[in-house]
């Protein structure tokens, strides 16, 4: 407030309103009003005394041109901005663009004895009622009444002081004075306290909290223009409990982050520095949403299904949780065992090269100052490509013959399931075995002379087929042919041989020797090496037998020669814990 308008009394009506509390915090506002200050700082004056009016514009400060109006008519525009009064009325000024002063009614008084006060009071003044008299009038004491009720005088003063005004010091005042025989009255000042402000009331910005966001706490009230150089103070509670470090000028208090713990009963209180004026606002319970982090989460490749060896790279990015984070990842496996992951504190956590311990789920987890918030997991799945497979042949006896049942069993020891099984004969198709938890496949049937020859088999999960090693088989028709078993690995194995006068013949049936070649043709697929391992081990003899006569006369393999070969088969049979074929006889 301008020193020079000191004291003075401002008249106006408040040209800020009250905020209305909606869901979002809005502030309306009159369009602000000229301000008029009178000096001196009086209503009622003798006549031929003089007032100086002065008028402000908006934030007091003093106005380019003015409107002077006198019992609501224009009597002066001027560039200056005071105007002197020395007649009764209604006085208003308008400066500048702003919207017309409130009236003020200035009195000038024939009566020998007049009380002075102030046009407004407001809580907390101190208040002061002037008993004046003319000169000629006598210089007496006055005695102040309320209400018509004589006050004791605490002095020998024609001044009323009322310290501190609040509702109890409102009423009708006036004095009189003793002049020689007779008494004469003053005119009657109504004192009416007002609100120094009203009661404030609690914004919260945002409306609508979160955990952990920023919330501002504005005690909003508004002083009227004749007392607007007093200084306020602020103070915020929580549940009657204070917050900061005190009471403040600053209307506004900022807490950095809410919770849902500090879900509670908010209060502010407004009061003058003495804090002879202190109002206090209606609670408001501030309510505090749980956070919905919004996360986002990235893998290259963009398939969750990765091979091994294979780069694999993670990203994460989370919304909605407010204040600084850090970035976690975690890894759960099929125990729902879970492990944080080493010198992942950042979005992007990689793989070099996966392997098959790398599958499980994945979660990013991020953390502020007072919670965590998890995502939804990832689940990788590793690819394993099949290894080499290898093909067995469960055969129920020491030897093949037709009629047999044939278990074909192929089996790849490193895989990721499922897995498909390809059996083959002489690059023929025998069928198909799918084991979808991995594991191997099998292949049953029954023998026939045809299937003499070489077998394989073929794994695959998808990421390219896999061939075994080519297994050779020889089958024995014994429709056509009596059969003398041997078995491998037998202790006393015989060999019997029954021959007659009339001839006997005696047939040696060999198979080929490891590191010779299958008579069964080349590999389905030439890029494929065979097997250099043969299923069973046989004797090395005469590629035919020739019948031995009764006469003795040595033709091809002599009969001489049986126990000699009869040896050789028992013993390899020990050697390879392998069996060998048979010995056919007619």
């Amino acid at each position: 407030m301008p020193p020079s308008v000191s004291p003075w009394v401002v008249f106006t009506l408040l040209w800020l309103t009250l905020p209305v509390v909606t869901p979002v915090s809005r502030q309306y506002e009159t369009v602000p009003k000229s301000v008029i200050s009178l000096e001196p700082s009086w209503t009622t004056f003798f006549q031929g005394e003089t007032v100086t009016l002065t008028c402000y514009g908006f934030g007091f400060n003093l106005p380019q041109k003015t409107k002077w109006y006198w019992n609501s008519k224009i009597v002066e525009e001027i560039q200056g901005h005071t105007f002197k009064v020395r007649v009764s009325g209604v006085h208003q000024c308008q400066a500048d663009n702003f919207h017309i002063s409130i009236p003020v009614h200035v009195r000038f008084s024939k009566d020998p004895l007049v009380l002075r006060g102030p046009p407004a009071v407001f809580e907390g003044d101190s208040v002061v009622l002037r008993c004046d008299a003319k000169k000629s009038t006598s210089q007496k004491i006055p005695t102040f009444y309320k209400n018509a009720v004589p006050l004791q005088s605490s002095g020998r003063s024609s001044e009323l002081v009322i310290q501190h005004a609040d509702q109890r010091a409102n009423g009708q005042y006036h004095c009189t004075k003793e002049r020689f025989w007779s008494k004469i009255s003053s005119n009657t000042v109504r004192v009416q306290v007002q609100e120094l402000f009203p009661r404030p009331v609690l914004m919260i910005r945002p409306s609508e909290l979160i955990d952990g966001s920023p919330v501002t706490l504005a005690c909003q009230t508004q002083l009227p223009a004749q007392k607007s150089n007093v200084q306020l103070q602020f103070c915020f509670f929580r549940n009657l409990q204070a917050l900061g470090s005190g009471c403040r000028s600053s209307s506004e208090f900022h807490i950095p982050e809410i919770w849902t713990e500090d879900a509670m009963w908010y209060q502010c209180t407004a009061e003058t520095t003495d804090a002879q004026v202190s109002k206090r606002s209606l609670p408001i319970r501030i309510t505090v949403q749980r956070a919905f982090a919004d996360f986002q989460i990235h893998i290259v490749p963009a398939s969750r299904l990765v091979f091994e060896g294979q780069l694999l790279l993670f990203n994460c990015s989370v919304k909605g949780v407010p204040g600084p984070i850090t970035l976690s990842w975690y890894k759960r496996d099929k125990l729902n065992k879970e492990t944080k992951i080493t010198k992942s504190s950042e979005a992007e956590f990689k793989i070099s090269r996966v392997n098959s311990s790398d599958a499980g789920d994945y979660y990013c987890e991020a953390n502020n100052s007072r919670r965590s918030f998890v995502s939804k997991a990832v689940t990788i799945t590793v690819k394993v490509p099949v290894a080499r497979p290898v093909l067995t042949l469960g055969v129920p006896g020491a030897q093949t013959v037709v009629g047999d049942m044939l278990e074909l069993h192929c089996e790849a020891l490193r895989a990721s399931p499922p897995i498909l099984y390809h059996f083959y004969h002489q690059n023929v198709t025998l069928g198909i075995s799918s084991a979808l938890s991995g594991g191997r496949g099998s292949f049953n049937f029954s023998v026939t002379a045809e299937h003499s020859g070489n077998f394989f088999c073929e794994a695959d999960n998808g990421q390219g087929p896999q061939r075994s090693d080519t297994l050779t088989l020889s089958v024995i028709d014994t429709t056509k042919n009596r059969r003398v078993p041997v078995a491998a690995g037998v202790a006393g194995g015989l060999l019997a041989v029954a021959g007659t006068a009339a001839g006997v013949l005696l047939y040696c049936w060999f198979s080929r020797r490891a590191g010779g070649k299958s008579a069964s043709g080349d590999s389905r697929n030439p890029s494929y090496s065979e097997s250099q391992e043969p299923t069973y081990y046989n004797i090395p003899a005469c590629t035919e037998l020739h019948p031995v006569y009764s006469n003795g006369e040595d033709k091809g393999c002599p009969v001489s020669g049986l126990a000699e070969i009869t040896g050789y088969m028992l013993e390899q049979a020990q050697e390879d814990g392998k069996a060998s074929r048979a010995i056919i006889l007619p």
